[in-house]
């Protein structure tokens, strides 16, 4: 699989030029210097030709970024994965001393680079770009990301260095696990736990992450995409435009998402904040594992575990088939159990059941528990079916569908969950006129 690429110091435009390349808005772009920090990936095509792009958070020496020496790490992974780099530049402030560093780096890397002068707007500002000649890699190619001009021939570029064999490696059809929660529950270091490599940068500071992640794992038979997001807060403690845009991110992440691992901090316990990702999820229909981690911190008896799946039960109430998982991610206990779990879910949420099987084993149950009278009118289930849609939806067709209260389709919802495993799955459950 072929990787191109994007490095540069902060502020250049990387985050746009890649927006570009894609074709879809996916990495957050702001004028604050250091909002991308992650390697960030997606895929374009040319000419019928596919790869993959990588943008990188800015290269940068002796700022005051806290996050400097991860981001320079991730540019450095960046490179060193990358069959083809586009080295940004960028035509208004000129040469710096921050492109002569990276220059020097990339020189010494044995990668094909191009080097690409952005933010020339205009004509006039072409004759700026030769002062690039400087920087030692050849001719400095001229667009502008903003508005897509010179992107047409750098793409022909791009696949002239190459190699032959190039497709981008992404299997749309493959489940999608999102790992979601507050700031700070650990999503980050679960993603590196599981990929055995410091893919996100971890640090202790909430909102470390800013964009969805997204990785393909693909180890001991399992594959899938991983997607890490940025932690979510309450509404009304989002103040920086650019926390809002990861929230935004988190949201739509869960939405293209097939199950969606909710982490809680167990020292803790379960806030508001973590209710309301959980309604976000069922609302969509996506399948939950909750995963319980920093459980290293708790003091245990001998019933702890116990408690605890009782008091989430209650707290998540009416959905409480959740399978829940107690992990510190720091000691690697029990992750693997989180990813079965999650692959388990996703099966369930997929499952089919006959008409046939379904009304054998659910018609004899409405017929020793029917559904209480109403006004003196008898109701009657005739049968049931599954309907042929993404997540397990139920129609039962009956004489008096608006009869039907919600107690008794809550009681068909649990025998269907009692006995097919649809566990961590939300349900839905119709009655319809025959």
């Amino acid at each position: 699989m072929s990787l191109v690429a994007i490095v540069g110091r902060p502020n250049v435009g990387k985050s746009t030029l890649f927006n570009r390349l894609v074709g879809q808005r996916q990495a957050i772009v702001d004028s604050t210097a250091g909002t991308t920090r992650d390697r960030h990936y997606g895929k374009t095509d040319w000419n019928g030709r596919e790869f993959s792009v990588i943008d990188t958070g800015g290269y940068s020496v002796n700022s005051e970024d806290i996050f400097e020496d991860e981001i320079r790490r991730q540019v450095l992974l960046a490179i060193d994965e990358a069959d083809v780099i586009l080295f940004l530049v960028e035509v208004t402030t000129g040469v710096t001393d921050l492109d002569m560093m990276m220059a020097d780096i990339l020189r010494r890397s044995s990668k094909k680079v191009i080097l690409v002068c952005n933010k020339v707007d205009n004509y006039d500002l072409i004759y700026s770009s030769h002062e690039f000649y400087s920087l030692g890699l050849g001719d400095p190619f001229c667009i502008s990301s903003m508005s897509g001009s010179g992107t047409g021939d750098l793409m022909d570029e791009i696949l002239k260095a190459l190699p032959e064999d190039c497709t981008a490696e992404y299997a749309e059809d493959l489940p999608r696990i999102t790992i979601v929660g507050r700031p700070n529950v650990g999503k980050s270091s679960l993603t590196n736990a599981l990929l055995g490599e410091e893919r996100n940068i971890v640090t202790s500071i909430a909102g470390t992450t800013r964009d969805s992640i997204h990785t393909r794992y693909n180890k001991f038979g399992m594959d899938f995409y991983l997607v890490d997001t940025a932690g979510m807060r309450k509404k009304g403690k989002v103040t920086e435009d650019l926390e809002f845009y990861s929230v935004m991110r988190s949201i739509r992440a869960i939405e293209n998402s097939d199950v969606c691992i909710l982490m809680l901090d167990a020292s803790q316990g379960i806030e508001s904040q973590d209710l309301n990702i959980h309604n976000l999820i069922v609302r969509n229909r996506k399948g939950c594992v909750i995963v319980v981690n920093k459980w290293d911190l708790i003091d245990k008896g001998n019933n702890t575990m116990k408690e605890w799946r009782e008091f989430l039960s209650k707290k998540l109430a009416p959905f409480d088939d959740i399978p829940v998982i107690f992990t510190s991610v720091i000691n690697k206990q029990r992750i693997m159990e989180v990813l079965q779990t999650a692959l388990r879910v996703y099966e369930s949420r997929r499952r089919r059941i006959s008409t046939s099987e379904l009304n054998d084993y659910i018609l004899p149950i409405i017929e020793e528990t029917p559904p209480p009278s109403t006004k003196g009118k008898y109701i009657r289930i005739k049968y049931a079916t599954q309907l042929p849609t993404p997540t397990p939806q139920f129609a039962f067709f009956v004489n008096l569908p608006q009869y039907v209260k919600e107690p008794y389709r809550r009681f068909i919802e649990n025998k269907i969950r009692e006995h097919w495993d649809f566990s961590g799955v939300p349900m839905q459950i119709y009655f319809r006129q025959k």
